[in-house]
């Protein structure tokens, strides 16, 4: 295992930011916190009821889902480059299968809620490096928020905050990188 691989968050890092979670957590009832964490304490008819808004949600930022500039340009680049590119999200795979096929964008792996451990566990990062056959030590995490971090230096990766428009957030100090456009991530990146 010698190969890098790219594995990029998605809602709010190749695509614009969409969703308002304070919205979602409010018609959920949840007062704060993760919404996937807070649904695994609730019962199941909460829990049934709490998934089906926020995939009501998610559906609805699929549908109107803007690219960040230059994503489908930047993921073609590193895929042609010799890394093998990965998409890590806590979304659900449908909304993120739409949002691929409609944009045109073509990823070697992916991970979803559906698929077990979610950010900001590694063991997502760990199980993406070892289908991609990379090496995590060499290998990168792109993404917009704190669970992307966390995820990607415990398992070993590199990792970049993609802040976009928004305000450097307290926690970038724990990014290696901090880009405000996708397009930069070429100059840091190296060849494979």
């Amino acid at each position: 295992m010698c190969r890098s691989a790219v594995i990029f968050d998605f809602d709010g890092t190749l695509t614009k930011p969409y969703l308002d979670f304070d919205v979602i957590r409010a018609e959920i009832g949840v007062e704060g916190g993760p919404i996937l964490e807070a649904m695994n304490h609730m019962d199941d008819a909460s829990r049934r009821r709490a998934a089906a808004i926020l995939e009501r949600y998610e559906w609805e930022a699929a549908r109107n889902a803007e690219l960040q500039d230059g994503a489908v340009e930047v993921v073609a680049g590193f895929r042609q480059r010799g890394h093998p590119v990965a998409i890590l999200t806590r979304n659900a795979r449908p909304m993120l299968d739409f949002v691929l096929s409609a944009h045109g964008i073509s990823i070697d792996a992916v991970r979803t809620r559906e698929d077990g451990a979610i950010k900001p566990s590694p063991e997502p990062v760990l199980s993406l490096c070892a289908e991609l056959d990379a090496d995590p030590l060499r290998s990168w995490v792109v993404g917009d928020y704190l669970f992307d971090l966390i995820s990607g230096r415990e398992a070993g990766t590199r990792t970049v905050l993609m802040v976009g428009g928004k305000e450097t957030p307290p926690f970038a100090d724990q990014a290696d990188f901090v880009i405000h456009r996708l397009t930069e991530l070429s100059a840091i990146i190296p060849s494979s």
